[in-house]
């Protein structure tokens, strides 16, 4: 779980009279999930956050499911997508259950409005490109690589420093956690964990814009992006402290366990969230028994869902697959090496995979936009 954080200028007590120069208060704010008993931090900001000129509903959000169609593993290749739009407008929807939902961001475009989503924190995943996470928090610089977690209710914006980024965007109706059996009865992570309280960022460089006009703010939520128009900067805080905010770590930082024998994947689980959780595959040595089988064995998620992001075009027990792919192993069906490739794993000694895994406990559906770029032969890939 995130750690206390204080930045910028606050009153030695809450909810105590904070005034401007000028003699006006300070509006302050109180953010955080679970109505007053969760994770929370309290804002100061310049002015009210609460006043809007004018609204709009933008769109409806509802994810539309494919047709029906027999079970099997699919393979969906993101690399087919063409960059377009903007980086939350414009997702474009893959996987999705009551619990989480996946999308790809390929954007085109600088964000020229502000979002927040009121429906579920988000871990956004930097396959390529580089920036700025900007927030009411600070700013956290991020490059390929970077996990951004930003929890429900946290206005922000991206800004790119790079050109065609791209982005996978995890959804969690649940709040987003680091897993429980990583910290000890006080919160903080274990010697076992395989990150530590050093390896997250959090933000940085509070820049507080005293500033009225116009500024666009895209909400979420109910199945729908509202369009706001703000009568000032959002980003006027002056400063904040508590345990709720965004908060960033590289796929890097994780680091990842090897066994003699193989380890399973829950080994490399990095997110916990309500009814999935993330697990990172990275660069690493295989098992050192010389009479081990790197590659996994054939397995059956019974009550799971696999998904597989992969972050590079390496993967020791795939074939078929792409930088880009994602794959969906359902619940009912076992899976596993496609042929030859666990007598090609003996004997190896190191691999260079780089994936994302969401593992889910209810069933995925599948998005109209996904079989738009998916590979209808990929669960003949495992025939001889």
């Amino acid at each position: 779980m995130p750690v206390y954080r204080q930045m910028g200028e606050i009153p030695s007590k809450r909810h105590k009279i904070y005034r401007k120069a000028s003699g006006e208060l300070y509006a302050e704010e109180l953010m955080g999930n679970m109505g007053f008993v969760g994770p929370s931090s309290l804002l100061y900001h310049v002015r009210r956050p609460t006043a809007v000129r004018a609204l709009q509903t933008l769109r409806e959000d509802k994810w539309q499911c494919a047709p029906c169609e027999p079970l099997r593993h699919r393979h969906f290749r993101t690399r087919q997508l063409q960059s377009h739009g903007d980086a939350v407008v414009d997702r474009v929807p893959m996987l999705f259950n009551p619990d989480v939902a996946l999308s790809i961001a390929r954007p085109a475009e600088p964000s020229t409005s502000f979002y927040r989503n009121a429906e579920g924190d988000e871990i956004v995943y930097v396959t390529e490109g580089s920036g700025s996470l900007e927030s009411l928090f600070g700013k956290i610089t991020f490059g390929a690589g970077d996990y951004l977690v930003i929890p429900r209710g946290i206005l922000h914006r991206y800004q790119f420093t790079s050109d065609k980024p791209v982005l996978l965007v995890i959804e969690s109706k649940g709040y987003v956690r680091t897993p429980r059996r990583y910290r000890n009865e006080y919160g903080q992570l274990m010697e076992s964990s395989p990150y530590s309280e050093r390896d997250i960022r959090t933000p940085e460089e509070l820049e507080t814009h005293d500033e009225e006009g116009e500024f666009r703010l895209i909400v979420k939520k109910a199945n729908a992006l509202t369009e706001m128009i703000l009568t000032h900067h959002p980003f006027d805080v002056v400063g904040w402290d508590g345990y709720y905010y965004p908060w960033a770590i590289n796929i890097h930082d994780f680091e990842p366990r090897v066994g003699r024998f193989h380890l399973p994947p829950p080994t490399h689980q990095t997110f916990e969230g309500d009814g999935f959780v993330v697990c990172s595959f990275c660069p690493r040595p295989y098992d050192f028994d010389p009479e081990a089988v790197p590659a996994p064995y054939v397995h059956s998620n019974v009550m799971s869902d696999e998904v597989l992001y992969y972050a590079n075009s390496e993967f020791m027990s795939r074939k078929g697959i792409e930088y880009g792919s994602i794959t969906l192993h359902p619940d009912g069906l076992p899976h596993g090496p496609q042929p030859g490739r666990t007598e090609a794993s003996i004997g190896q000694k190191q691999t260079n995979e780089l994936a994302v895994m969401v593992d889910t406990f209810r069933g995925l559906l599948v998005s109209r936009d996904a079989v738009e770029i998916e590979d209808n032969d990929y669960f003949r890939s495992w025939l001889g």
